[in-house]
C-alpha cells in the first residue's frame, strides 16, 4: 500500500508543466537579489541618517559608500537560495561596526563634529533600520518565489536517487525559487523513467543544448550514471553560458557547511564559482592588457630596437620569428618572437620541441632566450587581442594534438586567451618539464582566476627574468 501511494504521488508530481515553451525571463528576475538588497540598505541608511539629524552630507555619503563596500566584501549581496536574517546577523553587525567606525573617524577630521551621544544613537538606529529593512526584504523575496513571480528554470544532472530527491524537494518547496524542468543522465529511457518526478531530457552530452533550448538558469549536479572525470569535462561546457551551477557534495552527510554553502531542505549545495569570462573583472583584465602592452611597447622601444639590431647582426635578415600557436577556443594565431635561430624549414619550426641546447644557437639567441627578451614582440599580440599578459602559454598545433590524446583536460587550457606568462611558468614549468603538470597548473589558474592572482604571477615572473631563468 505504501509503495502504491508513493508511485501515485510521483505520477501526480509529473503533471508539472515542463513541456511549455520557456518564457523570456524578466530583467528584474535575472539580476538576482543583490541589487535590491543594495537599494534596501541605501534606504535604511537614509532613514537612520534623517532620524538622527546629522551634519555633513558629504561625510555621510562617503560613509554610505564605505558601508556598501563592506557589506559586499562580507558577502551580504551574494545570490542565495536561503535568505535568513539570523544567518546574516553576525556579519551584518560586524560590517555595520566597521562602517560606523569609519564614519566616526571621517567626522573627526571634518568641521562640525557630532557629539558622541549622537554618533552612538546613529549607530543604534542604523543597525536597527538595516535589520528591519532586510527582514522585510527577505520576506518579500520568499513570497515572490512562492507565488511564481521569481522562478528559475533548473536542470538536474543525474537521475539517480539523489537527483530524484532534489527534484521532488524543489517541486514541493517553492520558497527556493527553482523550477526543475528535467533530468540529464547517462541511462536510457525505460520503465523507471515513467516514475521520475520530471522528464528525462537526454544524456549528459546534451547539456549545453538543453540549457539553450529550455532557457535554463540553474544546473544542479546530483551525479548519476557517469564517473567524475567525465562529468568535469561535461560541466565545463557551461563556462560560456549564463547559468549557475550547484553541486551536491559526495558523502554530503559528512560535508561541513559554511555560510557560502546553499541548502535545500537538508541537502547542501556547493555553488560553483562563475567562470572567469562571466566575471565583471574580466573586462578590466582586457583593458589592463591593452594599456600595459601599449605603454610597454613605447617604454621598451630602445630595448626592442637593441634586440632587433643584435638579432640582425648575428643571423642576418628576418628579425621577427612568426609561429602558429593555438589560442582561445582552439583557434590558431601567429605568435611573434625575436628570432633565436633560423629553422631549416616550416616542419622543423612546428615540430622541434626545444632549441635550448641546439648547437646552432648563437650568443645573442642564447642570451635572448635566457633573459626572455625574445618574448617581447608578443606585447603586440597582446595589444591586438591574440593573447593576454597572463594566461596559459600557447602551444603549436602539432604538440596540441599529441598532448590532447593522452593528457587529461589538456584542451581545457584553451578556455581563456593564451598569456605571455602563466601560473605554470611562474612555478618554473617551462622548457623540458612535465606537460601534465603544466596542464594542471593552467586549469587551476582558470578555475581560481582573480586580479590578485595575475599580479602574483607577474611579480614571480619578473623575479625569474631578473635571475635569467628563461628557457
Amino acid at each position: 500500500m505504501a509503495t502504491a501511494s508513493r508511485e501515485e504521488k510521483v505520477r501526480t508530481v509529473r503533471t508539472w508543466p515542463t513541456a511549455e515553451t520557456p518564457a523570456k525571463e524578466k530583467w528584474w528576475v535575472r539580476r538576482g537579489v543583490g541589487p535590491y538588497l543594495v537599494l534596501v540598505d541605501v534606504v535604511a541608511f537614509a532613514v537612520a541618517t534623517l532620524i538622527t539629524l546629522p551634519g555633513s552630507a558629504l561625510a555621510h555619503a562617503l560613509a554610505l559608500a564605505f558601508l556598501l563596500l563592506v557589506f559586499w566584501r562580507a558577502g551580504l549581496y551574494r545570490s542565495r537560495l536561503n535568505l535568513s536574517l539570523l544567518d546574516d546577523l553576525p556579519y551584518t553587525l560586524a560590517a555595520v561596526v566597521v562602517a560606523w567606525t569609519f564614519k566616526v573617524a571621517l567626522f573627526s577630521v571634518l568641521p562640525g563634529v557630532d557629539p558622541p551621544v549622537r554618533q552612538v544613537t546613529h549607530f543604534v538606529v542604523l543597525l536597527a533600520a538595516i535589520l528591519v529593512a532586510r527582514l522585510v526584504a527577505y520576506h518579500v523575496v520568499r513570497t515572490a518565489r512562492c507565488r511564481g513571480l521569481v522562478r528559475h528554470r533548473t536542470l538536474v544532472v543525474g537521475a539517480g536517487q539523489m537527483g530524484v530527491r532534489v527534484a521532488a524537494t524543489l517541486l514541493e518547496r517553492r520558497n527556493y525559487g527553482l523550477d526543475p524542468i528535467g533530468f540529464l543522465d547517462a541511462g536510457e529511457h525505460d520503465e523507471a523513467t515513467a516514475l521520475l518526478p520530471i522528464p528525462l531530457l537526454g544524456r549528459y552530452d546534451r547539456l549545453a543544448q538543453v540549457i539553450r533550448e529550455q532557457a535554463v538558469r540553474d544546473v544542479i549536479v546530483a551525479y548519476g550514471g557517469t564517473d567524475e572525470d567525465e562529468l568535469v569535462d561535461i560541466l565545463r561546457t557551461c563556462d560560456r553560458l549564463d547559468v549557475d551551477v550547484f553541486v551536491v557534495p559526495r558523502l554530503f552527510e559528512l560535508h561541513h557547511t559554511n555560510r557560502y554553502t546553499d541548502e535545500i531542505w537538508g541537502i547542501p549545495l556547493v555553488r560553483r564559482r562563475r567562470s572567469v569570462y562571466r566575471s565583471p573583472w574580466w573586462r578590466t583584465k582586457r583593458l589592463v592588457d591593452v594599456v600595459v602592452s601599449a605603454v610597454s611597447l613605447l617604454v621598451l622601444l630602445p630595448v626592442l630596437t637593441a634586440c632587433a639590431v643584435a638579432v640582425r647582426l648575428e643571423g642576418g635578415p628576418g628579425i621577427i620569428f612568426r609561429q602558429t600557436r593555438v589560442g582561445l577556443d582552439g583557434r590558431p594565431f601567429e605568435v611573434l618572437k625575436f628570432r633565436s635561430l633560423k629553422p631549416v624549414d616550416e616542419t622543423e619550426s612546428q615540430t622541434n620541441w626545444n632549441i635550448k641546447h641546439d648547437d646552432r644557437l648563437g650568443p645573442v639567441g642564447r642570451f635572448l632566450r635566457a633573459s626572455s627578451l625574445d618574448e617581447l614582440p608578443q606585447l603586440w599580440n597582446i595589444f591586438r587581442g591574440d593573447m593576454s599578459l597572463v594566461g596559459p602559454r600557447p602551444e603549436r598545433p602539432h604538440f596540441v594534438d599529441q598532448f590532447s590524446a593522452h593528457i587529461p583536460r589538456y584542451t581545457a587550457r584553451h578556455r581563456v586567451p593564451a598569456g605571455l606568462t602563466g601560473w605554470a611558468q611562474s612555478h618554473g614549468l617551462r622548457g623540458d618539464t612535465s606537460i601534465e603538470d603544466r596542464a594542471r597548473f593552467d586549469n587551476y589558474y582558470i578555475e581560481n582566476w582573480s586580479p590578485w592572482l595575475d599580479m602574483k604571477i607577474v611579480l614571480k615572473t619578473v623575479g625569474q627574468v631578473l635571475r635569467r631563468q628563461g628557457g
